[in-house]
């Protein structure tokens, strides 16, 4: 029994060779070598307050370790205060973004001058503005309720988050084709409708990597609130070294609470990263 034969070019099969992961190999080894050198700064400037500081006295090590709880309960404190800035101004901020993409001009014009002005003023100042001319307590009838410090804080860094997450919810909802919204209005969804089940499920992910981008900000941004003498990590490192008297201190003190802060930030700076090539749309 003859096979059968034929003169047409016959493939083989094509196996693809392992792609070596040369794209993930230099960030990691970039972060490493970041971090390494972050230790070895930290470690740097501890031996030279060690070496320079007096003798009969403790040394620089035991110090550190005697305040390292303190501050580092004055950083979580700076933690829960971007947290909810964060969650208060997402609030707000989705709001004056789908407001700027409104056809009504009611709602479309105030979002959009809300945004411009929160964003483009320095955080400072509103911060400021925030501790200054909000009251301290607000009576309803029998009811009086408190306005601490903390909270005005919150409601100061809030502000410039909302105008930045309506920006980047308008860029979100604006990125999606237009067809979409075509489609939807062919299936006779309202507009509300179109919003909410359809183009805002597609924006998130769009979305998201720029807000974690801005939360990270904002929790470094933090240490703003004690300027207004509200106590966080930079207000407790700064009373340590006042009651120490050992200003050899200064640069390890001040290095170990930016490594507090840069050991929360950086992992979300690298989250963020991955998310973005994750998320990567294109077209």
């Amino acid at each position: 029994m003859k096979t059968a034969t034929t003169d047409l070019p016959v493939l083989k099969p094509f196996r693809a060779a392992p792609i070596a992961p040369s794209g993930l190999a230099a960030p990691m080894m970039l972060s490493a070598g970041l971090v390494a050198g972050v230790a070895i700064v930290f470690a740097a400037s501890l031996a030279v307050a060690q070496t320079t500081g007096p003798t009969a006295r403790d040394s620089a090590v035991i110090i550190l370790l005697r305040w390292a709880p303190l501050i580092f309960q004055g950083f979580l404190f700076n933690l829960l205060i971007s947290v909810l800035s964060m969650a208060l101004g997402t609030a707000v901020g989705v709001l004056f973004g789908i407001g700027q993409v409104s056809p009504s001009a009611i709602m479309r014009q105030p979002s959009w001058a809300a945004t411009q002005f929160f964003r483009n003023a320095p955080w400072l100042v509103l911060l400021f503005y925030a501790m200054f001319l909000l009251p301290f307590e607000i009576r309803l009838g029998p009811v009086t309720i408190a306005f601490p410090a903390w909270v005005k804080a919150i409601i100061g860094l809030a502000l410039p988050v909302a105008a930045n997450v309506s920006e980047i919810v308008r860029g979100g909802i604006r990125s999606i084709p237009s067809g979409q919204w075509e489609s939807a209005e062919a299936l006779a969804f309202t507009r509300r409708q179109t919003m909410w089940m359809i183009i805002l499920p597609q924006a998130v992910k769009r979305m998201l990597p720029p807000w974690m981008n801005l939360y990270a900000i904002l929790t470094m941004a933090t240490t703003l609130i004690s300027v207004v003498g509200i106590q966080d990590g930079l207000t407790i490192t700064r009373a340590a070294l006042v009651a120490e008297s050992r200003p050899e201190l200064m640069l390890p003190m001040y290095l170990m609470l930016l490594m507090m802060f840069f050991s929360y930030c950086y992992p979300i700076a690298r989250l963020t990263m991955a998310l973005e090539r994750r998320f990567n749309v294109k077209g």
